[in-house]
């Protein structure tokens, strides 16, 4: 069934360690935490007056989250769980704030029943599958992003196709790595998770002439990481260009120093 209209889009972006970044839903196209609260047709009968209410909790959970006070959050979340409209976004609210406490295994457990609640839905679809790939379970992420693309109404499917290429990178599935991030890119262009995805693997894959535009590419569409900067001094050591390797060692010493102790110069492929 698919739920009311609105709802609650939840944001948060965050590392993949060992691989690419991959992020969870993402409507502003920013990766930090940003709710959007839109508001339900209620009528006067019994139903939407549950309806009203879950999503007033709903409301109160998401600003308790925006001051850090995670318990006020959980509360007014669990009470939302109440009402079916409002569960899948109540579950990914609490997701998050289990993320937060560092319990990764709660976390995963509100991700899994908001995917089961709505799962012809890709947002809750796409966070799911970014939970499974981040914890072990590349393989049966695939199929949460393939699902989260093929919901028309999904608002973000270069996401999910970047992180489907991402994960498929761990996943050791390296017939979807390209064909996904490939399609993310042409659905957005600078989607930095597939570009950072496509320069990584195209390193490893010792393509690094290729890997250099694509390295190019990421640093031009979003602030620098470190990780990137590293990437790209890789990149162009393997390509023999010492003098670019250089200056990419620089900026990763002078915008990250407490990072500057990360191998930067690379002859072959990690």
């Amino acid at each position: 069934m698919r739920l009311p209209e609105a709802a609650v889009l939840f944001v948060l972006g965050l590392a993949l360690a060992g691989c690419s970044r991959l992020d969870f839903v993402k409507p502003s196209g920013k990766s930090d935490f940003r709710p959007e609260v839109r508001s339900y047709n209620t009528r006067g009968t019994v139903e939407s007056r549950r309806n009203e209410e879950a999503r007033q909790q709903l409301v109160l959970a998401t600003r308790a989250f925006g001051t850090n006070d995670f318990d006020a959050a959980t509360k007014a979340a669990r009470s939302a769980l109440r009402f079916e409209g409002t569960a899948p976004d109540a579950h990914t609210l609490l997701a998050v704030v289990e993320d937060r406490r560092g319990r990764s295994t709660q976390a995963g457990a509100h991700y899994k029943a908001a995917a089961e609640l709505a799962p012809d839905q890709g947002a809750y679809l796409n966070n799911y599958g970014t939970w499974l790939c981040r914890n072990g379970h590349a393989a049966e992420a695939l199929d949460y992003f393939d699902a989260a693309v093929r919901d028309p109404a999904y608002g973000d499917p270069s996401g999910a196709l970047a992180n489907a290429g991402a994960c498929a990178m761990t996943a050791g599935n390296d017939a979807r790595v390209e064909r996904d991030l490939r399609a993310a890119l042409q659905l957005d262009p600078e989607n930095v998770v597939a570009l950072d995805a496509m320069a990584r693997h195209l390193h490893v894959q010792q393509r690094d002439f290729d890997a250099r535009a694509f390295s190019q590419r990421r640093l031009a569409a979003a602030p620098a990481t470190a990780a990137a900067l590293q990437l790209a001094a890789q990149i162009e050591a393997a390509l023999g260009d010492s003098g670019a390797a250089d200056r990419y060692q620089r900026r990763l010493r002078t915008e990250f120093p407490h990072a500057s102790n990360l191998q930067t110069r690379e002859t072959t492929p990690p």
